[in-house]
């Protein structure tokens, strides 16, 4: 018999985990095209490959933990006569779900490449302790 994260005793409070993991398991869309490099144990950068954008036609932002990258460019096709159109000029949303301690530190533009840094922090390590009572009887 197996339980899932929801309804397993022990992990308390998880339930939200198993709708991230349904979101991540969506987000398989291939373009555009994308690599995720470790540059060291904390660091890591996202590089998209967005041709035809400029700064303007994307936005990178952090929606609850999700990294979400979004591009959309004008449809200008008047004054153009195409005899073959193969390079994309669609609009895309593209979404990294981000684990706690993970922060976006920045996003550059280069030669048609979307670079974003992001950091992951030591997660600090709490240590509380709960203050034990006694419980008086209610009179009744």
């Amino acid at each position: 018999m197996s339980l899932s994260i929801k309804n397993n005793p022990f992990m308390l409070g998880f339930d939200s985990l198993e709708r991230l993991l349904d979101q991540a398991s969506k987000c398989s869309e291939s373009y555009p095209p994308y690599n995720i490099e470790r540059f060291s144990d904390n660091k890591l950068e996202i590089t998209l490959a967005v041709a035809g954008f400029t700064e303007d036609d994307l936005s990178v932002n952090i929606e609850d933990n999700q990294l979400i990258i979004r591009g959309k460019q004008p449809q200008e096709t008047e004054g153009h006569d195409y005899l073959y159109r193969g390079i994309a000029a669609r609009q895309f949303q593209k979404s990294f779900v981000l684990a706690d301690g993970i922060v976006v530190t920045g996003a550059d533009l280069n030669n048609g490449l979307l670079h974003i840094r992001l950091l992951q922090k030591e997660p600090e390590k709490k240590i509380r302790q709960i203050h034990i009572g006694t419980k008086k009887p209610e009179a009744g």
